[in-house]
């Protein structure tokens, strides 16, 4: 199990690790208009899990803006930002904000996606700042747990992965 701190403080995962060559675990997570996205939904296209605590504080907005220049020009890649903000706010900050290439989704109402991937601040009810890149299939091929939550993840070595998928 990885594990993190958030504000220097050690916090509880739930969920189990996902490692790099195993297949991505499934999970149910809802879309900005309520509708349900599941892991077949991603699959046929490589795809960027930016995973955030919550996209109104500073790190998880330069984090999701970052992504989202970076999609312009990755090609065939989908990027989702993933937090347990409701659905309502993060499509209230994409619109706010200009974000086009990166489809926010919220795992507020059941932790689907937290616990699958082993991201689920159990003291917190937010989601670990972490990466995971899929292949086409949903075959992981990187992963980053960020040990401090307030931290940035490496966000070249993430975008390298996608790339060397292309």
């Amino acid at each position: 199990m990885a594990s993190i701190t958030f504000k220097g403080s050690p916090v509880t995962l739930v969920g189990n690790e996902v490692k790099v060559g195993g297949q991505a675990p499934d999970f149910t997570v809802l879309t900005n208009s309520l509708g349900e996205v599941s892991l077949s939904d991603l699959t046929g296209k490589v795809t960027i899990i930016s995973v955030i605590p919550s996209i109104d504080t500073g790190v998880c907005d330069a984090q999701t803006r970052r992504f989202n220049e970076e999609a312009a020009g990755l090609g065939p890649v989908n990027i989702y930002t993933i937090s347990a903000d409701l659905p309502f706010a993060q499509a209230r900050w994409c619109g706010a904000n200009g974000i086009e290439n990166v489809e926010t989704l919220s795992d507020h109402r059941d932790m689907s996606f937290g616990e699958a991937f082993g991201v689920y601040i159990k003291e917190l009810r937010l989601l670990a700042r972490a990466v995971f890149v899929l292949d086409s299939n949903g075959k992981v091929i990187y992963t980053e747990y960020v040990s401090e939550a307030t931290n940035h993840p490496n966000y070249e070595k993430a975008i390298e992965a996608a790339k060397s998928l292309l």
